[in-house]
């Protein structure tokens, strides 16, 4: 399964070039239009539908950003549907590239997405996201929660795919902020839609979220709400809020033992010398600080060896979820039992019930269970991006 964190690992690849590497459905000057009755081989009918209620196709505008399967090197779609690596040599006199693409005038927007395609597909209001090429044709991101990146007063969001001879691979992620409601409707061998808000759940997460004291400076106007981890970096959340929890939990498994699950084997675990020690050859664990639970990283480091980093994603979503206190068995798999507790990630849990299916990525382990926005086809015949109501 191609998960969001081996997704963004991807996105840390370096470009070296600015050819055109494919070809797409050619659009019309008002954006893309609906592909022909063929297929373009080797390709995917990608079709986005502006249900927002709120703005019309004129004021909103897409980019699709990322990489080439397999040479990882950075590519973007242009207006009439191809892809083109990005360059240096793209960036304006203002010192910014252009990607950016309309809807159509009116109705739904369709177009032909290209094999061997990774990347994200941001969707911004009434601006254009301002993206920056490196000197060495390297592509930066939007970074909507410093305060500084020049997209920090535009209204955007992004969903994440994968698209190669495999399948189709998805998610709506909201590890990072939350601001438009996205929802994907994945078809093939099933049909499988993620990503939807309940009626007014976008209000609602705004509410909660300045309802909270611990977390109300994350709310950015009616832009987004910044995540917890990103809000350490900003000064903007707590570097200490999770301490406690986790001196709780250390200090209840020197002489607890604490099961396991992961990769469809037991392992078991204590405290011994300050550090979380498990059988079957996995890496001790240092205490996490909140910054490494939040941002699943650090002391919660996942590498990619089937033994330590099932077992470090297992304790992330486990902190995360405020779990570890009150089960010796992990992960626990009834979300009716996940953030009891006052230092828990509400940011997550506000999303999670505010989401039809109850499932959005709300930290980067919240695969853990199933419990993320992600779906995927190996036989995909079409994806359809929903701009929904808010």
């Amino acid at each position: 399964m191609v998960t969001r964190r081996m997704f963004l690992g991807g996105l840390a690849a370096t470009a070296t070039s600015g050819a055109l590497i494919g070809s797409g459905t050619v659009s019309a000057a008002s954006g893309p239009v609906a592909p022909a009755a063929a297929r373009v081989p080797n390709s995917l009918p990608f079709t986005v539908v502006n249900d927002s209620g709120r703005y019309p196709n004129s004021a909103l505008w897409m980019h699709l950003v990322g990489r080439e399967l397999p040479s990882d090197r950075p590519v973007r779609m242009t207006p009439d549907g191809t892809l083109a690596y990005v360059s240096a040599s793209d960036n304006d006199a203002d010192g910014f590239a252009d990607y950016a693409i309309p809807l159509n005038g009116a109705g739904d927007t369709r177009f032909d997405l290209p094999i061997n395609f990774s990347g994200r597909a941001y969707f911004s209001v009434t601006e254009k996201i301002r993206f920056r090429v490196n000197p060495d044709d390297t592509l930066a991101y939007p970074a909507g929660w410093v305060e500084s990146d020049p997209n920090y007063r535009i209204l955007h969001d992004c969903m994440e795919f994968t698209y190669d001879a495999t399948g189709m691979y998805c998610n709506t992620t909201k590890v990072d902020m939350f601001s438009m409601p996205l929802g994907i409707e994945l078809t093939g061998s099933e049909t499988q839609r993620t990503g939807f808000l309940v009626d007014g759940g976008r209000e609602a997460v705004f509410a909660a979220m300045r309802g909270n004291p611990d977390f109300a400076n994350l709310v950015v106007d009616d832009l987004r709400v910044i995540a917890p981890s990103h809000g350490i970096d900003s000064g903007l959340f707590s570097p200490t809020f999770y301490d406690s929890y986790v001196d709780a939990v250390w200090n209840r498994y020197q002489s607890d033992t604490l099961t396991v699950t992961a990769n469809h084997t037991d392992f078991t675990g204590q405290v011994q010398g300050g550090l979380f020690t498990f059988t079957g050859g996995v890496s001790p664990f240092e205490k996490p600080t909140t910054r490494d639970v939040l941002f699943c990283d650090g002391a919660l480091h996942a590498p990619n060896d089937g033994i330590s980093g099932p077992v470090a994603a297992v304790l992330g979503a486990s902190l995360n979820r405020s779990t570890l206190l009150d089960s010796a068995r992990a992960p626990i798999l009834d979300p009716d039992a996940f953030y009891l507790d006052q230092t828990s990630n509400h940011y997550s849990r506000v999303l999670h019930e505010n989401m039809v299916d109850g499932k959005v990525y709300g930290f980067a382990f919240d695969d853990v269970g199933d419990f993320a926005s992600y779906v995927q086809d190996h036989a995909p015949a079409g994806i359809t991006v929903s701009i929904n109501p808010f």
